[in-house]
């Protein structure tokens, strides 16, 4: 009999990492019935964060804000509280940039002008609140701006050589001349979960890797943005090549100023949701993304978990909407795409769960024949 763990990742606004991981399960019963499976939907700091968080502790509570979106329009959204411990005797307040300013709250990308003020907002109000400790998840960003936004809301200011306030997300990056941080509010105990290795700036930094895919797309630009979020970190007095930096548009070397710690998001998240005991009695771990491509393997959920049941003496498999042609499958025993299951993408992206069913069977029936192959009973 094989025990199976489902441990997928939301798939970016698509399906939930819950409802994905039922589905894989749905999927993998009807190949392989006698299966045991154990259900632990995963984060790795960007869209779901909060809400694996919720799931697993008891007594968390929704607290609601309306914030400014990543494009100015006022977003409805909310921070989890969690309950007080020894170590944050006021409770933890639990954020997530994706629902404040993430990228699915734009309706067209506007890589110059998009801010991380939301997310910044969602902050204070934790912090009125009077919490010990935050854990801020920073994946899925809609912006570039060095974190600006944020530090701003918190009660940074950003000037030109004029003395007066900058505009708004990169677009006003490259005319800050002075940072005043008279008013910036103190930094709680605050872990920060990445799901990037990346540095703030160069070939691997912010603007560079993720600037295209936030919209920004002529090379001038890019080398332009560069260039601004190295001037930020000699005025913010940050180590612009530190893993993490660039993460989330630049927030990471943001939150580095203001006091926070870097920790890796799927491992800290994992670790919340004892999926490493889990793994431990496992024989097989079924991971997923949205799109498994040359990136996931710095710190997303996917590389993490196959590490993970490696160590353990387990195999991992992966469902993904899409694997590009420069992933590294080697680390899984079996893969299956979502879009190659559907026949397109529009398919895959209509119905997720149909999808993600005949992938866990897809996967089932891979595990089988690897077993049959190596002669395992």
């Amino acid at each position: 009999m094989t025990t199976v763990v489902f441990a997928p990742d939301s798939f970016k606004g698509s399906i939930s990492a819950a409802d994905a991981a039922e589905a894989l399960a749905a999927g993998w019963i009807e190949a392989d019935p006698s299966a045991e499976f154990v259900l632990r939907p995963m984060a790795d700091g960007g869209e779901g964060t909060v809400e694996a968080f919720a799931a697993a502790v008891a007594g968390s509570e929704w607290m609601p804000v309306t914030v400014d979106g990543p494009a100015g329009v006022p977003v409805r959204t909310a921070w989890l509280l969690l309950p007080p411990t020894p170590d944050a005797p006021h409770g933890t307040g639990v954020i997530d940039l994706a629902s404040t300013s993430g990228i699915e709250l734009m309706v067209e990308p506007r890589p110059l002008d998009a801010h991380t003020i939301g997310f910044g907002q969602a902050i204070a109000a934790a912090l009125d609140y009077g919490v010990s400790r935050l854990v801020l998840g920073i994946g899925s960003s809609a912006s570039t701006d060095g974190g600006t936004g944020m530090l701003s809301a918190l009660g940074a200011q950003f000037l030109n050589e004029a003395g007066k306030s900058v505009a708004p997300g990169a677009r006003g990056l490259a005319d800050i001349s002075e940072v005043d941080t008279t008013a910036l509010r103190t930094a709680p105990e605050t872990f920060v979960l990445t799901d990037v290795t990346n540095p703030l700036v160069g070939l691997r930094g912010a603007a560079a890797v993720f600037g295209p895919q936030k919209g920004l797309t002529a090379s001038s630009d890019i080398d332009a943005l560069d260039a601004a979020l190295g001037k930020l970190a000699q005025l913010l007095d940050t180590d612009p090549q530190q893993p993490g930096s660039g993460a989330a548009g630049g927030v990471g070397a943001a939150l580095l100023t203001w006091g926070a710690t870097l920790v890796p998001g799927a491992q800290e998240v994992a670790r919340l949701l004892g999926l490493p005991v889990a793994i431990a009695g496992a024989d097989i771990v079924v991971t997923g993304e949205g799109s498994y491509d040359g990136q996931s393997g710095d710190g997303k959920v996917p590389s993490y978990i196959a590490g993970l049941a490696a160590s353990a003496g387990a195999r991992a498999a992966l469902a993904a909407g899409r694997i590009t042609a420069d992933a590294d499958t080697g680390l899984f025993v079996a893969v299956a795409s979502l879009i190659d299951l559907a026949g397109g993408s529009d398919s895959a992206l209509a119905e997720p769960a149909r999808h993600l069913r005949a992938a866990g069977a897809t996967l089932a029936r891979a595990w089988t024949t690897d077993h049959e192959r190596r002669g395992i009973a």
